[in-house]
């Protein structure tokens, strides 16, 4: 059997010109050193005895509450208030129409309630813009089969 290798073979390069090449270092020509243009300097003027020495201020105030005051494990709480307290106000809101409906299908959405749909329906037939009047009415069906099809799953379960 015969363990001499059949093709010649290029003898490999020490470590370091190999470095260089991978570097891409090897064989390519200085680059034109930058020119920069200089500014003349500024006349001098007699400078004031300096300033006695200021403590920097705090980063952040220390009396601003930050959004972690109760940790994350409160923002399911807080939004249930807040679904809570929109609720009987959302149809008071003074939007346009299309943003009036984005209110309602959040809260459609959040809560499941059925009984939002109705004034939801009627901001979508309010927008103005017949895509975007589209795409709300859309918006409605979704729901309305989303929240059928949860009635029939507990029905059937």
């Amino acid at each position: 059997m015969d363990i001499e290798p059949t093709q010649a073979t290029q003898p490999i390069s020490d470590d370091q010109e190999l470095a260089q090449a991978l570097a891409g270092v090897v064989n390519t020509p200085d680059p034109e050193p930058m020119q920069f243009e200089e500014t003349p300097a500024a006349p001098t003027m007699p400078t004031p005895d300096p300033a006695p020495a200021v403590s920097p201020a705090p980063a952040t105030p220390t009396n601003v509450p930050t959004a972690s005051v109760g940790g994350d494990d409160n923002l399911p709480n807080i939004k249930k208030d807040a679904i809570d307290e929109l609720r009987p106000l959302v149809d008071k809101l003074n939007l346009p129409a299309d943003e009036k409906f984005d209110a309602y299908l959040l809260l459609i959405r959040s809560t499941d309630d059925r009984s939002l749909i109705a004034p939801a329906h009627e901001a979508a037939q309010a927008i103005t813009d017949e895509t975007r009047r589209a795409e709300a009415l859309l918006d409605i069906i979704k729901e309305i089969d989303y929240l059928s099809s949860n009635d029939d799953q507990n029905q059937a379960a």
